[in-house]
């Protein structure tokens, strides 16, 4: 069971957010929640491999791709899809060593790769979204 204070430490502690399935489209939590983020001082990295950029941001067709060093993996894909997904920081985590985080947003969420995910030391986060749970956990209530 996450807390609070596990929340509190993720923000505090971690910096780079590879945003898997970031949207170009503004109107989107897949949008707007890591530009937030972006805006309060975290290095957002899109991975969406139908662009070659969102928000003025390189964009990856997948982690593999990446060269900077991961922190956060974000997810905005459906539920159904979360297993792979994980299974692709799995392996990104043997090679490079990096993922230490993985949140699902809002209505995301999925036992499977849940249990994957803390199996390899992964903390999982699943159904809550990173812009309202900084807002809330926030001292100044951003």
């Amino acid at each position: 069971m996450i807390r609070d204070e596990d929340i509190k430490n993720v923000f505090k502690k971690y910096r780079t957010i590879a945003v898997y399935g970031m949207s170009k489209n503004e109107e989107k939590a897949a949008h707007y929640v890591p530009s937030f983020l972006l805006g309060k001082g975290y290095a957002i990295i899109p991975v969406n491999p139908t662009s070659d950029e969102i928000i003025n941001l390189k964009c990856y067709a997948g982690l593999k791709d990446i060269a900077e060093r991961i922190d956060i993996l974000q997810v905005f894909r459906p539920s159904a899809q979360v297993p792979d997904v994980v299974k692709e920081a799995l392996d990104r985590k043997k090679a490079r060593g990096d993922i230490e985080v993985i949140w699902l947003q809002d209505g995301i969420y999925n036992e499977e790769a849940c249990k994957l995910a803390e199996q390899a030391g992964i903390i999982f986060i699943q159904d809550r979204c990173m812009m309202k749970e900084f807002k809330r956990l926030s001292p100044k209530g951003e």
